[in-house]
Order: structure tokens, then sequence, then C-alpha cells
């Protein structure tokens, strides 16, 4: 973004004068950054992005020396050291910054090692892929993945600007450019990737952006496809996230375990319950034998590797999943009914079971709503999904109107 050298500097002399040394790894996605503290020297990271917000924002995302997120522990520790005092050093004891080259090739490496990855049979399907980095630090590493796996690449937005051309979050209401650019190419598929690159959607071979939620189905739909009968092969996935996942793990005879949303609930359940996958429906797909964060290099590399396995194309694929509509909304309404009365309220809809870890979520036969404050802004947001969008929407109103 183009305040991040502003921001770059503030952090880095912030850390200096209070006698921390610097490893600058440049620009580098958030998963990257993640592998590069996980398996390098640093007793932690600073990521500088806002992820998916409008350009104009900015922020800091914190990393633990084992490259996970920080624990609700860990903020309080945070805050706490703070509060104490400002922990400014003399001048003879100040840190130092050094430039550290080769995080991309690191995380490569990393993502091109894994057991299930055969790039032979990916270039023998002869793929040509389009690739949406909205120019964010994804527009080198992705199309250099690419690169190594034997796929023909056009990349679009992928010039590392920071200079967003359309709203950087990628959902199918965003994604008419590569849409596009697939329709005109010829491709195969396109791919679009977040400003730092943990959230991936895909656009099939026709120009069809599909819902982010089928990333994570996918990917789910092809790894427990490679996992062994008798191996840990559960998933981890938020409240939020289609209920596809269910119906996918079944067909595998394997469990799905619902977090709170939030990227750390969901890596604290899938380290404790040993789940070989999980994820967000936000198009966020954590592979733990690479590392446990969001990744959308690990995404593209299962989803090649699953378009390879069976030959069909991502259009055939996804239309092997039963149909199904997810529809959000929020409501900026400090008045709006939370706790039991949001219970009671839902509970109107009909049988079904309630779910209060995280807001109030209702879930009937075939269907479902969870309803929530949101963690980035001051509003209620509404999800629902169900058989077709007029049956979500329907849910919707009358969480609303109630």
């Amino acid at each position: 973004r183009p305040s991040g050298p502003m921001v770059l500097s503030a952090v880095t002399a912030a850390l200096n004068s209070t006698g921390h040394d610097v490893l600058d790894i440049g620009i580098a996605t958030t998963p990257t950054t993640e592998v590069a503290v996980q398996h390098g020297p640093a007793v932690g990271g600073i990521i500088i992005t806002a992820s998916h917000n409008p350009q104009q924002w900015n922020a800091l995302k914190f990393l633990r020396g084992d490259g996970l997120f920080l624990s609700a522990a860990d903020n309080a520790e945070v805050t706490k050291r703070l509060e104490a005092g400002d922990g400014h050093v003399g001048w003879d004891r100040l840190g130092h910054v050094a430039l550290q080259a080769g995080a991309d090739d690191l995380h490569l490496d990393a993502v091109c090692a894994v057991p299930w990855l055969d790039v032979a049979a990916i270039r023998a399907r002869g793929l040509h892929v389009v690739v949406d980095a909205v120019e964010g630090a994804g527009g080198s590493i992705v199309p250099r993945l690419l690169e190594r796996l034997g796929v023909r690449c056009t990349p679009l937005y992928c010039g590392l600007t920071g200079n967003f051309p359309h709203d950087p979050e990628p959902t199918p209401a965003h994604l008419k450019g590569l849409c596009d650019e697939v329709r005109r190419q010829g491709a195969d598929l396109g791919v679009a990737v977040d400003p730092d690159a943990d959230r991936l959607a895909l656009v099939d071979g026709a120009g069809t952006a599909l819902s982010e939620e089928m990333t994570l189905v996918l990917a789910a739909d092809f790894l427990l496809g490679r996992t062994p009968a008798g191996s840990p092969g559960d998933l981890a996935v938020n409240l939020s996230t289609t209920g596809l996942i269910e119906k996918v793990a079944a067909r595998h005879g394997r469990r799905v375990w619902r977090t709170p949303v939030g990227e750390a609930n969901v890596v604290e359940t899938i380290l404790g319950k040993g789940c070989v996958l999980g994820g967000e429906g936000n198009g966020g797909v954590i592979y733990p034998a690479v590392h446990a964060g969001r990744d959308s290099l690990v995404g593209i590399a299962m989803l090649l590797q699953h378009l390879a396995d069976r030959k069909a194309s991502l259009a055939q694929l996804a239309a092997e999943l039963p149909p199904v509509a997810m529809v959000k909304t929020k409501v900026e309404d400090p008045d709006f009914p939370s706790g039991d009365a949001l219970v009671h309220r839902l509970e109107k809809l009909g049988p079904g079971e309630i779910d209060r870890r995280d807001g109030v979520k209702w879930t009937g036969a075939d269907a479902w709503v969870h309803v929530r404050s949101s963690n980035t802004e001051p509003a209620v947001r509404i999800i629902a999904e169900a058989k077709d969008e007029s049956a979500a929407v329907e849910l919707i109103n009358r969480v609303k109107q109630a």
C-alpha cells in the first residue's frame, strides 16, 4: 500500500529504539512471513497490512516465534507491557536493521515439498491460469508458484504497486476484470488473492466467479481424497463457513469441528484436534503440514493437483457439489437484539440447533443463519445459507423483522 513504507519506518524505529534488531524481508505475503518466522531466527514477526480492507487503511499483524498469530493471552501480555512503560534503551544499545532475502523461495520450497504434489501430472494438463493479485504482495510469488508447477500464467494486476485497481476483497462481485480476462485469454481458470495473499478465490474457464466459500470446499475434497483411512483427517472451520464442508467430510468419513470466527480460533482447533486441514469460508485454506495459517499458495497447489488427478475442469468439480446459496448482510443498529433475545428470535425460524459460542447460530435441516457482532466495524453481521438465494434472503428478512 502507498502508506507501507511510512509504517515500515515507524515500526522499525520503534523496535530499534527498544533494543531490538529487525530483519526486513521486503514485500512479502502474510503466509510467506509466517513461514519465514517459523523457520528463521526471529523471535516474532510483524506484517504491515490491512488485508482485504480498502486502500486508505493499514495495520499490523503480530506473529509469535512459531509463526502463529498472537493468542488472547499473548495480546494481554503485549498490552500489559505497553502500559508498564516505554522500554526505550540508550543510544549505545539501539537495535539494527538487516535486509534478508529469500523469504519467497523459502515459502515456495515449503509448498512444493508437500508429499501429494505431482508436478509432472500438473504440467501434463497444460493449464493456463490468469492471476489477479490486485497489485498486492502476491503479485510476484503467485506467478512464480505457477511457473514452478509447469502452468502457463497470465498476470493481471501483478505489478506490486500497492494501488488497488478494484475492491481488494476477493469476492465474485469484485472480480469482473479477472472474469473478462479469463474469457479473453481462453484460459482454463483464474485465481484471485487479496493484498496479503492469505485468501484465494476462483474463476472457472467460462469466466464465472465461484463463491469464495468454494475454495476451502474443493481443497478439502481433494486432500481428504488423498488421506489414507485411519490417518488423521478431520477438518476445522469457523461457524460462518458453508455447510458444504460437512457434506464433503461425510463423503470421506471425516468429522468437522466448528469454531468461533477468527483465524486464531480455527488454528487452535486444528492443532488441538490434530486436523489435517482447516480454514474459513472467505477463501482461507490452512494446511498445518506447511504452516498453520491461511495460505493462498497452498490452496492453488491443492486445486491444480485436484484438476490433474480428476482430469476435470473447475466447473465440473464445482458442479459435483450440492447447490446452495449464501447471503451475507450487516445491520448497523445498536439496539439489534443479542443474547437471549436473539436466541428467541432465531428459534422462531423453526426446529434446529442453537450455537451461542460466537453470537448466535441457528442450524435447521437444510439451512442455517449466523448472527454475530463484527470484529472490524460497529455492525451486526447476518449470514444465511439455504438451498437457493431466495430462501436465504427470506431467512435474513425473518431475522431482521421478527
